[in-house]
């Protein structure tokens, strides 16, 4: 590993320090209260506690920013013998803040990090395009124009409120003015306040975020700040994600994952996004999890630190969700996943990837050789044959220049344009993959070499062995474009090995091995048209999450007909964002010092178990283990399968790059000819996938707090 490409971050390069000749008894306990890692602050400001021991009088302590002495901006808080500060001019990189009275006396490192980023995600992106002047502001009307280079607009503050004649949040021009129509509601602790919502909108790193607020004009005088904090928030933050990915790269966006449901606020809960933690803005989960930092450390030090924050989305917002849980905890405490998947790259990609090209070799190759909806359905693994050919299915996440916004004088055009910006994920996030030195373009995890299509059809007896033995001489691979070549597709193994060291691949065993998870699914694989939220990804993440972990009682799996979609006004959703409330409430108030998933285990509500609900008219609670392949759950919604499960692969979907191993007619329930077999050696010359052992470069995430240098890196060697 190259550290000059990028960072395993320890645990202890910006801890309090205490000062030496001071007893452990009576040292300060000083510490960062607006990041869990001091050393990626953001914004020029920081907040910070100090604990008083009992020998120290907490009006003696002072403080200072690098030698100046910034005592006054320390106040007493709720919390016994201690006190806060938001010390504000910090310079860009490290910073020495120190804590003293008398002997006592703690230092901490602060490294800060300019409010348009990058902290983790390495050099900022370009082109960049600006979309302030489409963001439309939950109020009513846009952001306006950008400021500057980093599309950054001024922060601005509207109302909204909730009136008795239903409908949806209205406008309010001026808190101090109520219209007789406000409604009142009551929080999820039991608190009765008027339904008004303060929404701040403003940039951080590049992206436009916005925090939604219950706010009470008769009794919140003024700014809220760390500590004067609305009376109507229940201090509990949920932090909301957006799906998509197609397309999502090389912009600011003009929506975040929303800041206005209606169910969440009314029971006192804050909101916060920003447009960088949509997966249609920006297809990267690193630098969505440096966004979603970087937001959250602005709510924490403009309203204080909630009680706990749960992470809130369907589709790509799980991506997010999950990575940023094992790879930098902390930042969530609590995850609810709608129609997940384990993570893009892999997860997605795979599987939509392998499935374009089944749909080009049946619709374009096959040729004389034929094959029934049926067997083609079978081949695929999937529900229904739909889903193999719908339009949602198409992986412009790795074909360079589908669904790309940017003007065509931007973008890479192979012969008109060669250095121009490429739209795909990979390219999109170089900084992690670093650069082919033989193309200059992302190096690229994707990879079919060995992968025998259609195996279990096979075995099953549900295609013959011509059709198989044409299927995998024909299907072919994708090249450096991403485009459908008659050659397999050749991972590149620096890639491969970034993809599992940085956890792009979705491991399980850090953050994610003590996240409380309630992975909810309102079933697609048999919507008409077709679907790619399909219901075996479920089962990939818990198969992962055991597989580093040797259990998986964090995660809760519901699954639900989709009559409601994601959305709370589904019984079983809102039921279960309460009980996660429950849970995270518990866990957070559990003061022992047993470890993190004792702690968790024991706060679990005793109701929050697997289960599904029937697809009737009533439906009805059925509490069981959920399963892929067996129980009544999976009868009511059939897990099925996918390509490369129907290939071999575990469900976990895990392995990138097969190890091989020599074609053997003992792996086949039918009989091949001499010739046949022959003819099956060749188009596997190097070998077929040996699942029974793991993948090319597979290996445990290398640590968590990984960050990449703001300077440029042209190849990885991680």
């Amino acid at each position: 590993m190259r550290r000059t490409l990028f960072s395993l971050v320890t645990a202890g390069l910006a801890l309090a320090i205490a000062m030496p000749g001071t007893a452990a008894a009576q040292a300060l306990q000083f510490r960062v209260v607006s990041n869990p890692r001091p050393e990626f602050v953001s914004g020029g400001d920081v907040l910070v506690s100090v604990m008083a021991p009992a020998s120290v009088q907490p009006r003696d302590i002072k403080l200072t920013l690098n030698g100046a002495d910034v005592t006054s901006s320390l106040v007493p808080v709720r919390v016994e013998r201690t006190l806060m500060a938001l010390v504000k001019g910090l310079t860009d990189g490290s910073n020495t803040l120190v804590a003293s009275a008398g002997k006592a006396s703690a230092k901490l490192i602060v490294v800060n990090h300019p409010n348009a980023g990058p902290v983790i995600s390495g050099p900022h992106e370009q082109p960049f395009i600006c979309e302030t002047d489409k963001f439309k502001l939950v109020a009513g009307g846009v952001a306006g124009k950008p400021l500057d280079a980093d599309c950054s607009i001024a922060t601005r503050v509207d109302y909204v409120y909730k009136s008795t004649a239903g409908g949806d949040l209205k406008p309010l021009p001026d808190p101090k003015k109520l219209p007789a129509d406000v409604a009142m509601t009551t929080t999820s602790i039991g608190t009765d306040i008027p339904f008004i919502i303060r929404i701040e909108t403003g940039t951080i790193n590049r992206g436009v975020y916005e925090i939604a607020m219950p706010f009470n004009p008769a009794l919140d005088r003024g700014e809220p700040d760390f500590n004067t904090q609305s009376t109507s928030w229940n201090r509990r933050l949920i932090y909301t994600f957006g799906g998509g990915c197609a397309g999502g790269w090389y912009k600011q966006g003009t929506g975040t994952g929303g800041v206005d449901d209606e169910a969440m606020l009314q029971q006192g809960y804050a909101i916060a996004s920003s447009s960088l933690n949509v997966m249609g803005n920006d297809c990267s989960e690193l630098l969505a999890a440096e966004t979603m930092m970087m937001t959250k450390e602005h709510f924490i030090e403009a309203y204080g630190a909630p009680k706990f924050t749960v992470g809130w989305g369907g589709s790509g917002a799980t991506y997010q969700q999950h990575q940023i849980a094992d790879g930098y905890p902390g930042l969530l405490d609590g995850l609810m996943v709608q129609r997940s998947f384990p993570d893009m790259e892999f997860g997605t990609v795979g599987m939509i990837s392998d499935a374009r090209l089944l749909a080009n070799y049946f619709d374009k190759l096959a040729g004389s050789v034929t094959f029934t909806d049926e067997e083609q359905r079978q081949i695929s693994g999937l529900g229904q044959l739909a889903t193999l050919k719908t339009g949602g299915l198409n992986p412009g996440r790795i074909t360079v220049g589908e669904y790309c916004s940017l003007p065509e004088s931007l973008r890479y055009d192979a012969v008109k344009n060669p250095t121009g910006a490429r739209c795909d994920v990979f390219d999109h996030a170089v900084n992690v993959w670093g650069k082919d030195p033989k193309t200059g373009f992302a190096r690229r995890p994707v990879d079919n070499v060995g992968v025998q299509y259609g195996l279990g059809a096979l075995n099953a007896g549900t295609i013959t062995k011509q059709q198989f033995l044409d299927l995998n001489a024909k299907i072919g691979g994708y090249d450096n474009d991403g485009k459908v070549v008659a050659t397999r597709s050749v991972g590149d193994p620096a890639a491969m090995r970034i993809a599992y060291r940085m956890g792009r691949m979705t491991w399980g065993g850090a953050g994610l091995a003590t996240t409380p998870i309630i992975d909810y699914r309102a079933y697609l694989d048999d919507a008409n048209g077709g679907n790619i939220h399909l219901r075996y990804h479920s089962f990939s993440t818990r198969e992962r999450l055991m597989k580093a972990n040797g259990y998986t009682d964090n995660r809760v799996m519901l699954t639900d007909d989709r009559r409601w979609g994601d959305s709370l006004k589904a019984p079983v959703l809102k039921q279960a964002l309460a009980q996660m409330d429950q849970w995270l409430t518990r866990i957070a108030d559990d003061t022992s010092n047993d470890s993190k998933i004792a702690r968790l285990r024991r706060a679990k509500p005793a109701d929050l178990v697997d289960a599904c609900w029937t697809r009737d008219e009533h439906p009805q609670k059925i509490a069981e283990r959920q399963m892929p392949t067996s129980g009544k759950c999976n009868e009511l919604y059939p897990a099925n399968s996918f390509p490369r499960g129907v290939a071999g692969s575990p469900l976990a979907a895990d392995v990138i790059k097969c190890q091989l191993k020599a074609v053997s007619a003992a792996d086949y329930k039918v009989t091949f000819t001499a010739d046949e077999m022959a003819r099956l050696k060749q188009t596997f010359a190097g070998g077929v996938c040996d699942w029974s052992k793991p993948g090319v470069e597979q290996q445990p995430m290398a640590g968590t707090w990984q960050a990449l240098p703001a300077s440029p890196a042209n190849t990885a060697t991680r």
